[in-house]
């Protein structure tokens, strides 16, 4: 049996919460869902490149899940003036994920706008790559899956090469771990390969110097320092490229054309 007092204080809770949703439902509506889902909502005022926006008190904000072609590379220019139209000066809803800020205390977010992943819509578009640098998240299989679309679409960073090389060159190793590739000429004809890069999900890339690949011949990329020759190529300047929490390798002709790619 309800005591007397317990029972009245639960009688003044329930008339306190239904007077709260009487006159201010759509707060609490939003309050709650701010606070199950880790977002809030801003507005876009400036476009800085492909993955970065500022929004209101000058805070800039970097987009997850993706990484655009820096400034003087290909498709810079048009990945940030695609952003332009999708969100600057728009209210846009942030979604944080497991790291609120980055190195560079810039917020990190997936940018929501009317019922579009903006995030999402850059790689499919071909105007980034996924990138997870922190690990994969709940949203990495969605963005590798448009990536896999934006190939089949052949469209900006996912249209492959038409150097007839591109068919001949073939991943042989890829060793994460000891941050080494093997590539190997599969072809009866010698390839010139001067320029193409070689490059992760992230900022790191390795340019091919002046170098013919021999027909049926191997050439073993390695990160550190050493000697180059005819065999083995060193990514100097670099600890590592490749993540223990996963990563991509992207190979590229001298015209930034893709002739392939390996994630683990």
């Amino acid at each position: 049996m309800i005591k007397k007092g317990k029972k009245k204080d639960l009688t003044l809770l329930a008339l306190l919460i239904i007077l709260l949703l009487v006159i201010n439902y759509p707060f609490i509506n939003d309050f709650l869902e701010r606070y199950l889902n880790n977002y809030e909502t801003t507005i876009v005022e400036r476009v800085i490149d492909g993955d970065t926006i500022v929004i209101e008190n000058k805070t800039s904000v970097r987009l997850l899940g993706i990484n655009c072609p820096e400034k003087g590379e290909q498709y810079y220019q048009e990945a940030k003036e695609f952003l332009e139209n999708l969100v600057l000066n728009k209210t846009v809803k942030l979604e944080f994920g497991k790291d609120k800020y980055d190195r560079y205390k810039r917020i990190l977010a997936y940018v929501h706008y009317d019922n579009q992943d903006i995030n999402l819509e850059l790689v499919e578009n071909g105007f980034a790559n996924y990138y997870f640098p922190a690990g994969k998240d709940k949203y990495y299989i969605k963005f590798k899956q448009a990536w896999e679309g934006c190939l089949e679409n052949n469209k900006n960073l996912c249209e492959k090469s038409e150097s007839k090389c591109s068919e001949c060159i073939e991943l042989k190793e890829f060793d994460y771990r000891n941050q080494w590739v093997v590539l190997r000429n599969i072809c009866n004809l010698d390839c010139e390969i001067s320029k193409w890069t070689i490059k992760d999900e992230g900022r790191k890339k390795f340019v091919f110097p002046k170098f013919i690949l021999g027909d049926n011949k191997e050439i073993e990329i390695k990160v550190g320092e050493g000697y180059s020759n005819q065999e083995i190529l060193f990514w100097k300047d670099q600890d590592y490229v490749w993540t223990s929490t996963g990563d991509t390798m992207f190979l590229r002709d001298s015209e930034n054309k893709l002739v392939l790619w390996r994630s683990y």
